[in-house]
């Protein structure tokens, strides 16, 4: 069985912000920018592997959820507890230099894992988790 993963979905709550840490930061392509209105839908992915893009979406834009829920995603996003992404790299340091350097927000400097995997950890400008393995 052949399966790919193909879109993944990100909330984001500045548009403008989150192509300056996707594209400009981690170097990822913008594959598709739709406006809606007041809302935005960007479509970004790591260069070389077209296949494989994360959608950042705007976190209100679902018509099933409540005012509530929205109320308690912005809350969780603001602490950065709602979502999340892991990502690999073969150059854990440099990249961790290169996101600290631009002003990324640190949460986790490159740690060795008790379970066998170097990583460290950022948030993009909406509070999303991001976190990067070392392929090495």
């Amino acid at each position: 069985m052949d399966i790919t993963i193909h879109w993944t979905f990100l909330p984001h709550t500045d548009p403008e912000a989150s192509l300056a840490f996707y594209r400009d930061l981690l170097g990822f392509e913008v594959r598709n920018d739709v406006g809606y209105g007041d809302m935005r839908w960007i479509t970004v992915g790591p260069a070389g592997q077209p296949g494989t893009s994360v959608v950042l979406e705007p976190p209100a834009a679902d018509p099933g959820v409540t005012e509530d829920e929205r109320r308690t995603i912005t809350e969780m996003m603001a602490k950065g507890t709602y979502a999340r992404i892991t990502l690999a790299t073969p150059d854990l340091d440099g990249l961790f230099a290169r996101l600290e350097a631009g002003g990324a927000e640190v949460v986790q400097k490159p740690t060795e894992q008790p379970y066998g995997v170097r990583d460290c950890a950022f948030r993009d400008p909406a509070g999303n988790m991001i976190r990067f393995n070392g392929t090495s």
